[in-house]
């Protein structure tokens, strides 16, 4: 009697409605991006003054105190698009389902909190753009379940 080497499982890919899901999600969140750091560029023009270029703009986005609040969702955004294309690791229903998790969770504004949740909740506070980009992003963010 021959011993067989056990194989691992191979991960089920995900359903094509789930994929199509989660590319709506990235969608509605680098549309939320764009709108809170329009909305972030125009509350620190007018208290710091106008940004000369689109290039010093740019390094404000990615070196000033100010705008880093926002590196979260900018991160969240790459995670899901590196998800979405991995030729190496196929995206599965269980992986959709924590990156649809921690989009629920980093969308998920407080009046009391701290770093991206307390300045989330001012900038849905000041900016009609941001509450509506919000809601689409958090509609989408519902759980998915597979159809039976």
């Amino acid at each position: 009697m021959s011993e067989t080497t056990p194989t691992p499982a191979t991960p089920t890919p995900l359903p094509e409605a789930f994929r199509q899901n989660l590319s709506a999600l990235r969608n509605a969140v680098f549309e939320l991006h764009k709108i809170l750091i329009e909305s972030e560029r125009a509350t620190y023009e007018q208290t710091v003054g106008t940004i000369p270029s689109p290039g010093y703009f740019l390094q404000l986005l990615t070196t000033d105190p100010w705008f880093a609040w926002l590196h979260p969702l900018s991160q969240m955004v790459v995670t899901m698009d590196v998800a979405l294309d991995s030729k190496k690791d196929p995206l599965t229903a269980a992986s959709a389902g924590v990156l649809i998790q921690q989009t629920r969770s980093l969308l998920t504004p407080s009046e009391t909190g701290e770093g991206f949740a307390r300045h989330y909740y001012d900038a849905l506070q000041r900016d009609p753009d941001v509450l509506f980009a919000h809601a689409t992003a958090v509609r989408l963010a519902r759980p998915v379940k597979p159809a039976s």
